[in-house]
């Protein structure tokens, strides 16, 4: 069992572990329990009040962050013709098409985000295996299936966070990085928050958002009021 050094444990003596904390005293308390020394990206675990091993209570889409990542996204797009003018004109850093599917099978992974035109998939499906498990796979859910390569590539690079619940019903997201000032880390919080709740499933019953928490990459997670946040959101 791995030992907590001086610096983590003062880090989690500043968290009160039982408490709900507003979310502007939250997003503060994360970034004042930072110790490192790079800067850390925030994230939120959202736990919902769903069932997602049955379809209809699956929780899946993309939100466009108003404050970006604070990172540089590399976009690679599947696309011929046309539309890999449009691709390289938008910003994507790799485009092509069957030979981009020869190097991934290759082992070459070096990009965050894929994107494909719809007439590209059945070139993409053969490398479903690998994109799949890496969250790499275009998906018309999450708009990465589109003939608007344009749109797709500049929301991608402009900080597009794409979230799916896991089978605990909790979801996972980056929102940011730790040198954000307070406010916009709270923008792009409240940005995630209103895209699931815009989401919620019609079969989803009771409580939809039941507990919320944010961390730093190091840092220890902060309990969110969910009343403070649902009602920012109204």
């Amino acid at each position: 069992m791995s030992q907590i050094s001086k610096k983590q444990s003062a880090a989690r003596a500043k968290v009160d572990r039982t408490q709900n904390y507003p979310l502007k005293d939250a997003v503060e308390l994360v970034k004042g329990s930072s110790y490192c020394k790079f800067d850390e990206t925030v994230d939120v675990a959202v736990r919902l009040g769903v069932d997602p091993r049955h379809a209809d209570q699956m929780v899946r889409g993309a939100v466009v962050l108003p404050n970006g990542l604070g990172k540089d996204v590399r976009v690679l797009v599947f696309a011929k013709g046309e539309k890999e003018k449009e691709a390289r004109e938008a910003g994507a850093d790799h485009v092509g098409a069957e030979d981009l599917v020869a190097k991934i099978q290759e082992g070459w992974f070096d990009f965050d985000m894929a994107i494909a035109t719809p007439d590209m998939m059945g070139v993409v499906g053969k490398i479903g295996k690998l994109l799949g498990p890496r969250g790499l796979m275009p998906n018309p859910k999450v708009g990465t299936v589109t003939f608007d390569i344009d749109r797709a590539v500049k929301e991608c690079k402009a900080g597009k966070v794409e979230y799916r619940v896991e089978k605990a019903g909790i979801v996972h997201a980056p929102v940011g990085k730790l040198s954000f000032e307070a406010d916009k880390l709270c923008e792009n919080i409240l940005a995630l928050m209103e895209a699931l709740v815009k989401a919620k499933p019609s079969a989803a019953k009771g409580t939809y958002i039941k507990k919320i928490s944010i961390s730093s990459t190091m840092g220890p997670g902060v309990l969110l009021d969910v009343a403070d946040v649902s009602a920012q959101l109204a």
